[in-house]
């Protein structure tokens, strides 16, 4: 969808595989946006860099930037030898033909734009939907009961012999109550970016001065028991039924996993089209369990995007006829 890509089979682990390389440089950039660099809190330090931290980023947005220059240069090549309108344009696509006539966008060189903007994409909506997608699992192998009603809602609308489309996700009002769980309990980022307050203002009983920068603890607001009962509870119930009406941009403000307003994740649209659709295949073409049935650790990572601590490990058993598995 941004750059024409897919990654899959046995290339993704090998070290020199593009997919690879992509994957490790998006994994490093989400930890790196949740660590502390006491340059920023220290300036005079910066000199420094005693953590390592900030040779790490160096490295990984060059990692980046190779990756990102290579995608937009073949999709140059392919323009110039008029292999555009053969398959469907992806994002990048898009982003050079809107720019075709523009050497510099707002001051800056068009390449540049071209990169940053897809960069941000994938970070936003790729990376963080991949997390996403490890705990909605999580929480499904270690809530079989929800997991079976997933699988008996996939197979009574879409049934046991075609794949789930993206046209269906719009009728698994289950499936949305699951996500919509998910998102509650593990928001792709904890914590809202910087915001400034425009005037004088209250916020829970404190006086907030103008120009008084904030942050905003999502994962604590989505978890408030004077709006949702057992907050730490999984319950996707409770979507299906109380909080049927609740939206990504809920007015209330006891739900944003996505934040709100102007400064709102970039790749919230993008993100959730993937993961409904992931979500969905994952589950109508597998019973997915854990080696021995062991319970999924739910502990938390580090990082902006709120990772697992240890990765997810699962056992993936076919529940549909085989030629279905061929037709992918």
């Amino acid at each position: 969808m941004i750059a024409g890509k897919r990654f899959g089979g046995e290339t993704i682990n090998q070290e020199d595989s593009e997919a690879w390389r992509l994957r490790n440089a998006i994994k490093d950039t989400t930890y790196l946006s949740g660590v502390f660099v006491v340059a920023d809190a220290i300036p005079f330090l910066s000199w420094f860099d005693f953590q390592g931290h900030v040779g790490f980023m160096k490295r990984t947005f060059k990692e980046m930037d190779f990756i990102l220059d290579m995608w937009m240069h073949e999709h140059f090549r392919k323009r110039d030898e008029g292999q555009n309108g053969k398959c469907e344009d992806d994002f990048m696509d898009v982003l050079i033909s809107m720019f075709e006539e523009d050497d510099e966008i707002c001051g800056h060189n068009r390449e540049v734009v071209i990169k940053a903007t897809a960069m941000i994409l994938i970070l936003t909506a790729s990376g963080s939907t991949a997390i996403t997608l490890a705990w909605a699992l999580s929480l499904l192998i270690n809530h079989p009961k929800v997991l079976r009603q997933a699988q008996q809602e996939l197979d009574n609308n879409i049934g046991k012999h075609k794949w789930v489309q993206e046209s269906d996700i719009k009728d698994l009002k289950y499936l949305q109550s699951i996500i919509k769980e998910t998102l509650r309990l593990y928001p792709p980022a904890p914590l809202t970016g910087i915001r400034e307050a425009t005037d004088d203002c209250h916020v829970a009983g404190y006086h907030v001065s103008k120009g008084t920068r904030l942050l905003i603890n999502l994962w604590k607001l989505q978890r408030d028991p004077q709006i949702w009962s057992n907050p730490n509870e999984f319950q996707p119930e409770r979507f299906y039924n109380t909080f049927d009406q609740v939206d990504f941009q809920n007015q209330d403000f006891g739900y944003v996993p996505f934040s709100y307003g102007r400064r709102s994740c970039a790749g919230a649209t993008f993100g959730l089209q993937v993961l409904h659709l992931t979500l969905a295949r994952l589950i109508q073409g597998f019973d997915i369990y854990t080696k021995e049935g062991v319970i999924v650790d739910m502990n938390e990572g580090l990082g902006l995007a709120l990772p697992k601590e240890n990765p997810l490990e699962v056992m993936l058993q076919p529940r549909l006829p085989l030629e279905l598995y061929e037709s992918l």
